[in-house]
C-alpha cells in the first residue's frame, strides 16, 4: 500500500481533485480523492490537513453531499474526512451536524466509525460549545444506538483530554 508523508503530497492530491471538481463535477472530485488519498496509508493528521484544503474550496451546499459520498467509500480515510467536514459545519450547522454524525456513526456499525467521528464531531462540540453539547448528549446517552451511547463516552473523554474545564 502506497504511503503519503508529507504536506507537499497533500496539496498536489487535493490541487488535482479540486481539478477534477472543476472539470467534471463533484463525483468526479470524490472519486479522484478515493484513488489518490483514501486507498493510500496516510496518518490522520495529514487527513484532516486534506479536509482543511478540501473545505476551502467546497461549497456549502455540496459539502453534505461530499460527506455521504465520503462515507458510502467505507474506506478508513472517509470517516476523518467526514469528522472535519461536519466539525467545521458545527459553528453554522450545530444540531444537523450533531445529527448527521450519529447517522454515520449507526450506519458504520463499528467502534472505530464511532470513536473517529465521535472524537471530531460530537467531542468538539462539547469542547467548543459545553452549554449546547451537554443537553444533546443526555438525549443520546438514551439511543437505542449503542454506538450512539458509546459516542458520549468518547466524545467527553476527547473534550477532557483536550482541556474542557471541570464546571
Amino acid at each position: 500500500m502506497d504511503q503519503i508523508t508529507s504536506k507537499v503530497q497533500i496539496r498536489e492530491i487535493v490541487a488535482a481533485a479540486k481539478q477534477q471538481g472543476q472539470q467534471s463535477g463533484i463525483e468526479c472530485l470524490i472519486l479522484s480523492l478515493q484513488e489518490c488519498l483514501l486507498k493510500k496509508k496516510v496518518r490522520f493528521p495529514l487527513l484532516e490537513f486534506a479536509v482543511r484544503e478540501i473545505m476551502l474550496f467546497v461549497p456549502e451546499a455540496e459539502q453534505l453531499h461530499l460527506t455521504d459520498r465520503l462515507i458510502a467509500t467505507t474506506e478508513m480515510g472517509s470517516y476523518v474526512l467526514t469528522g472535519i467536514i461536519l466539525q467545521q459545519r458545527l459553528t453554522e450547522h450545530f444540531e444537523e451536524s450533531i445529527h448527521k454524525a450519529c447517522t454515520y456513526i449507526t450506519m458504520g456499525n463499528q467502534w472505530y466509525v464511532c470513536d473517529i467521528i465521535g472524537e471530531r464531531v460530537l467531542g468538539h462540540a462539547l469542547l467548543t460549545s459545553p452549554k449546547k453539547a451537554i443537553p444533546l448528549l443526555e438525549e443520546l446517552a438514551h439511543h437505542p444506538d449503542k454506538w450512539i451511547v458509546r459516542t458520549i463516552g468518547v466524545a467527553t473523554h476527547y473534550a477532557v483530554k483536550k482541556g474542557l474545564p471541570a464546571t
